[in-house]
């Protein structure tokens, strides 16, 4: 399926985030519905080993709990509310875990799953996740992504034939991971710059090595415009529907 991603794909960020509590099933059902071809998840590991998905390290900012994820087992974290704080439209919307996302839209949208293990780097989360990728049969569906490259090390190992994107920092501190070095440390088919590094040169020394680029996290119509015209293969945007009302006005 990466092979027939649309050019340029519209992944919606943490799902229709903009419009839906991010990382929830709702997000991710209602990106389906808007038309975006491909998602964008995080995925972490609870202390009990389930895999869950969520972004932050701590429960604060989208749910009713507080402190580390990585603490809470999947039970008290199913005790959780991760809509309410969006609106109270989503109240009672769970933390989901990967198992759910797959089974509610594993065969209808592409997935890119990033591995978030970024306090943890070398536990098994890439394990886990490439087992239960197998387990639903979905290896043609996903995407692995991460700045952590050990993580995309172990998940290469694991399944050769699911495709990386390497994500970089912004700036200077990210110009090792868009550069020669970044290519060293995986084989990845896909940089993900940020906004604010993707050049023209940058998208065009990519593409001559063979690689797509996927840039985070576009918001404006501006930036979208732009990165279209300058031939991007994928966005992640928070708003799947402003995206298309861009490439609707450019005739795509």
């Amino acid at each position: 399926m990466y092979q027939q991603l649309p050019r340029p794909t519209i992944f919606a960020h943490r799902g229709s985030k903009n419009h839906a509590p991010e990382n929830t099933l709702a997000a991710f059902k209602l990106a389906l519905a808007q038309g975006a071809p491909a998602i964008e998840l995080d995925v972490k590991l609870t202390a009990d080993g389930e895999i869950v998905v969520f972004h932050d390290r701590t429960l604060d900012r989208t749910t009713g709990g507080t402190g580390r994820l990585q603490d809470q087992t999947l039970a008290s974290l199913k005790a959780l509310d991760a809509g309410f704080h969006f609106s109270p439209a989503f109240k009672g919307e769970p933390i989901p875990t990967l198992a759910e996302v797959f089974e509610a839209v594993g065969r209808q949208v592409f997935i890119n799953i990033e591995l978030t293990n970024y306090a943890s780097p070398k536990d098994q989360l890439p394990d886990k996740v490439a087992e239960l990728i197998i387990k639903f049969d979905l290896q043609d569906g996903v995407m692995f992504s991460s700045f952590n490259r050990y993580a995309l090390q172990r998940a290469k190992q694991l399944l050769p034939a699911v495709p990386l994107g390497l994500l970089a920092l912004p700036g200077i501190i990210g110009a090792p991971a868009r550069g020669w070095l970044g290519r060293q440390w995986v084989a990845y088919q896909a940089l993900h710059p940020a906004l604010v590094d993707a050049t023209p040169g940058l998208i065009s020394k990519a593409h001559q090595r063979g690689h797509r680029v996927h840039v985070y996290t576009v918001n404006k119509r501006e930036d979208m415009l732009r990165l279209f015209q300058h031939g991007v293969d994928g966005i992640f945007t928070d708003d799947p529907p402003l995206a298309f009302d861009v490439l609707r006005q450019m005739g795509k």
